[in-house]
């Protein structure tokens, strides 16, 4: 099961015959000739978000009306979920507007980021300062009721920079009580915070860059309202090795996020074998979503169209 990369130097159409059943080649040789346009709901439960099928879903469109035709065209395009990184930003009319198209169509609320205001603040997390805390204690409060409204469960956090006037010791020992603290305003309404591991090319001096970290956090903090979120793209640059780093932090996971790398934009631009490593995932039963955080290598209708095609490519297994 264990590989070191997953790079695209071997072809999916033969990992999927050399891995599977004769039943299990012949659907996904099926698989393989299905149009981009198909209307059946991808094996994962992959989530665009506002702005990747615009002008799929009417490019004389603008405002919250193109916001859910394009919730719609997706839907009708085999998608069965939604995220949307800005959610707090929004107004709570077009959040119950995008509440009731979703549960109208029957598609889930992927994440929003809880700690907008404060993610990418110096030291957020690792200086122990009152102010620090308070702030993200009230961020969440207030993503509670924009999770209410929307019907989410997962909520992105971002941990901050590292103290360097501290050693790594109590920078931990300051991160764990905070998300302590979080826990307990988040966990009377079932809902999850996901860390996100960034990558130090993007993100310089984050204070969570490895999935690793973020495994030893949850085990540190033991609550079902502090899990991980890990993004293919981050951890492709940071860490590598995705698939054994994947495995590892498997129990603390509900969340992906997708990208490849380098450049950030769909599968099938970079570097990352997304056949085999949807596979994976897939075969190990996993039922949560993956945002799809990335931008795309071609702009317009034809841009559109090719990254709807790269994931009917990428979900052939």
């Amino acid at each position: 099961m264990d590989r070191r990369s997953f790079l695209r130097s071997v072809p999916a159409a033969a990992a999927a015959v050399s891995l599977g059943s004769p039943k299990t080649a012949s659907m996904a040789g099926a698989r393989a000739n299905q149009e981009p346009d198909s209307p059946e709901p991808f094996q994962l439960d992959y989530a665009p978000s506002s702005g990747q099928f615009r002008q799929s879903a009417g490019k004389n469109l603008n405002g919250i009306e193109s916001y859910l035709a394009q919730v719609e065209w997706s839907y009708e395009h085999g998608f069965r979920s939604w995220e949307d990184n800005t959610m707090k930003s929004r107004s709570v009319e077009d959040q119950n507007k995008i509440a009731s198209k979703m549960e109208q169509l029957g598609m889930r609320m992927g994440v929003f980021v809880a700690n907008f205001g404060t993610a990418f603040q110096p030291q957020t997390f690792t200086s122990g300062k009152k102010e620090a805390l308070e702030n993200f204690l009230n961020d969440l409060r207030d993503s509670v009721e924009v999770a209410k409204r929307v019907n989410a469960k997962w909520m992105t956090i971002v941990l901050g920079t590292r103290d360097p006037s501290l050693p790594i010791g109590y920078q931990h020992a300051n991160a764990i009580e905070m998300l302590r603290r979080g826990a307990e305003i988040f966990e009377p309404h079932n809902l999850t915070m996901v860390m996100e591991p960034l990558n130090p090319i993007n993100h310089p001096d984050m204070y969570l860059a490895h999935s690793d970290h973020a495994y030893m956090l949850c085990k540190a903090v033991r609550s079902p309202a502090v899990k991980i979120l890990f993004d293919i793209y981050h951890q492709a640059i940071s860490e590598g090795d995705l698939w054994r780093n994947i495995e590892r932090c498997w129990d603390e996971t509900p969340y992906f996020q997708i990208g490849d790398n380098p450049g950030r934009k769909e599968p099938y631009t970079g570097e990352v074998n997304f056949n085999e490593l949807f596979r994976r995932i897939h075969a190990k039963g996993f039922q949560g979503i993956l945002g799809m955080e990335h931008g795309t290598s071609q702009g317009g209708l034809e841009g559109e169209r090719k990254l709807l095609a790269a994931y009917r490519r990428a979900d052939q297994f």
